[in-house]
């Protein structure tokens, strides 16, 4: 078992940057695939960077959706069984709410894959 809390959400201007991290509890953490996603506003929630197990720095061994590539780091430490999201250069359409999400196996883009989830933590970047 995994619980997922999300915080760092808030309010920024276009072009302004926020981190966005969630805190894991369970003894398996290291073990387990890290995702972020988002759902705005009546749209479908969709994926938005993953990293491997075993991974504490950014880099090697992460995916990101092409609309955050370039602008969105994801990073994790699995002493303290944190994963981050830094968010740079954002635009008003990056606004909505943002989950974290953990699965085991390899990585996915894919949602309904990942077994656990964060509350989500709200995103809003004004223009």
């Amino acid at each position: 078992q995994v619980q997922l809390v999300e915080s760092g959400g808030g309010l920024v201007q276009a072009g302004g940057s926020l981190r966005l991290s969630c805190a894991a509890s369970g003894r398996t953490f290291s073990r387990y695939v890290m995702g972020w996603f988002r759902q705005a506003p009546g749209k479908e929630r969709e994926f938005v960077a993953a990293i491997v197990p075993g991974i504490t720095w950014s880099g090697g061994g992460t995916i990101y959706a092409d609309s955050v590539k370039g602008r969105f780091t994801i990073s994790r430490d699995n002493i303290k069984k944190t994963v981050d999201l830094q968010m740079n250069s954002l635009k008003p359409e990056d606004t909505a709410v943002y989950y974290c999400a953990a699965r085991s196996g390899t990585m996915s883009r894919t949602s309904g894959e990942y077994e656990y989830w964060g509350q989500g933590t709200q995103v809003t970047v004004s223009s």
